[in-house]
């Protein structure tokens, strides 16, 4: 009998119905398939307030851990064929809960030297936070060996729109019955399936291989040009209001709120007026980058880490 373990941490619950779909066809006969939902100390809420959902920005992209629940002993001290990890992206990072896991003496234990599959399902820009997971990863000594991204195919500002509206209200439906619902497409949940034969097959034969490579042709990694700069930068941008709003105070008290204020109109003036003009630019040097762009897009495609990423 194979072992199979489902890490997972989701507000909404969509994270958690893509992975249900994904690994149901898998736990049949000769796979036994244990998932295990990682619980904060001290829970995060949802639907979110305003000042708390930017008042974790500090502390989510300098990836400061915070207490989680220790899994039981009965998961602690099994050996798993694989392990699938899903995740959100907070401020272009893992969020904190998963953060909080992969740093944990837990996850060292249960990673070593363990073939895992990673799923992430988020607005659209994940790829800088999928390389601070495979630092993670490469620290717990695991071996990646399968990236899947579920992202909302929707224009980057609808989907800003829908994506805070589902994060403040709780609801995932049309806002002013206009928009299009937020976060990953039905479609795209149902056809999580689509994964399992290859996941199954590998786990299986003991043989990952060539499984990110099934991946990608069955869809499952598509890789934006543009948001890979527009990643890059941000990353940039946010680790200098990161170092400067962690320097104002604990969560929740005034001094940190007034500077996280002040994060928060400079992300919607990035947004509305710096993004379209960064577009722009990405027009113009579409034709002189492409060499460029065919290689991030075939890196960020993979699951391997550049020493220097």
């Amino acid at each position: 009998m194979k072992e199979v373990l489902v890490i997972h941490y989701s507000q909404t619950g969509q994270l958690t119905t893509i992975l249900e779909n994904m690994v149901a066809p898998i736990s049949k006969e000769s796979v036994h398939v244990t998932y295990y939902e990682i619980k904060p100390i001290k829970p995060f809420e949802f639907p979110w307030g305003k000042d708390s959902f930017y008042d974790v920005f500090p502390e989510t992209f300098l990836q400061i851990p915070s207490e989680v629940e220790t899994p039981p002993e009965e998961i602690l001290n099994k050996d798993y064929d694989l392990v699938i990890l899903g995740y959100q992206v907070w401020f272009l990072t893992p969020s904190v809960p998963i953060n909080s896991f992969l740093k944990s003496n837990a996850a060292k234990k249960l990673l070593n030297n363990t073939p895992v599959v990673t799923v992430v399902a988020c607005r659209n820009m994940w790829l800088q936070a999928q390389e601070k997971v495979k630092r993670l990863l490469v620290d717990a000594d695991a071996n990646l060996v399968g990236h899947l991204a579920f992202v909302d195919k929707h224009i980057n500002h609808i989907s800003v729109v829908t994506i805070e509206y589902w994060m403040l209200s709780g609801k995932k439906d049309r806002y002013l019955g206009i928009f299009p619902k937020p976060g990953v497409s039905d479609k795209d949940i149902a056809e999580a399936y689509k994964y399992a034969p290859p996941i199954k097959e590998a786990v299986l034969k003991n043989d990952f291989s060539t499984l990110q490579e099934t991946f990608i042709k069955l869809g499952g990694v598509i890789v934006n040009p543009y948001l890979v700069m527009t990643d890059k930068r941000g990353n940039v941008i946010f680790s200098k209001w990161a170092n400067h709003i962690i320097k104002k105070g604990k969560p929740g008290e005034a001094k940190r709120l007034k500077t996280i204020k002040a994060f928060k109109y400079y992300l919607l003036f990035a947004i509305w007026v710096i993004a379209p003009i960064v577009f722009i630019v990405f027009l113009f040097t579409y034709l002189p980058t492409s060499l460029k762009r065919k290689r991030e897009r075939e890196y960020f495609s993979s699951v391997y880490l550049k020493e220097n990423s």
